[in-house]
């Protein structure tokens, strides 16, 4: 099979993402992100397609003068010629806007210039539970869904490259978001190919290095 073809890396990268590949062409497909930068970019695009559609928009409170506006937009209004001074009046609103949202772009794009690697790990059943952005120096992880963990129970954070064994990188939080500061050693393994997993281990961590509990979540590891 060629892999090359970039239909056939996509379709890949899809059904791996939303769990539809079967269990061997999981592991031929894990052994091909290991050794492919651009296949991980591929898969990384389609993760954080789907951890999008689980996050939920926040409520806000709407004023009342504002549904207010809102219902007189709505009823039926006599039609009218704008006046000169309503119409510049709307032109300085329209550019106030527009400032406002370009300036919020700018600050987004800002704070995401420092991140240099990101992933999504998945359950078994494919659903997005973390996502994880990793700067020089430090990563940020964020709960998507809820862990199931306990009180006397932990999850840690691991970084295993191909043929090697699996590095901790800390714990994480089940909910909300985990700040993790690296080691040069730590930094320097995730340049590398590596896939994250996360592991159900006793409060406080793994006793003994390594990964003692089960794998609960994972995910490859691709450059932005």
């Amino acid at each position: 099979m060629n892999y090359q073809t970039p239909a056939l890396r996509r379709a890949l990268a899809g059904d791996y993402a939303v769990g539809l590949m079967p269990a061997l062409a999981q592991r031929r497909f894990q052994r091909l992100l290991l050794e492919d930068k651009a296949l991980r970019a591929e898969l990384a695009q389609w993760q954080t397609c789907l951890a999008s559609m689980t996050e939920t928009i926040p409520e806000s409170p709407v004023a009342e003068h504002v549904w207010q506006r809102i219902k007189a937009r709505i009823e039926q209004q006599p039609v009218t010629v704008p006046s000169k001074g309503r119409f510049w009046s709307w032109l300085r609103i329209s550019v106030a806007v527009c400032s406002l949202a370009l300036g919020i772009l700018i600050g987004v794009i800002y704070n995401q210039d420092d991140n240099r690697y990101s992933a999504t790990l998945l359950s078994d059943s494919a659903q997005p539970v973390f996502k994880v952005e990793a700067s020089e120096k430090r990563l940020q992880v964020q709960a998507l869904a809820l862990a199931a963990v306990t009180p006397q129970q932990s999850l840690q954070l691991w970084a295993i490259a191909e043929g090697s064994k699996p590095v901790s990188l800390g714990l994480i939080a089940a909910s909300g978001n985990s700040t993790l500061e690296l080691g040069q050693a730590q930094r320097e393994l995730l340049g590398k190919a590596v896939v994250l997993a996360v592991s159900l281990e006793p409060k406080g961590g793994s006793p003994t290095g390594q990964p003692t509990g089960p794998v609960l979540y994972k995910g490859a590891l691709a450059d932005l």
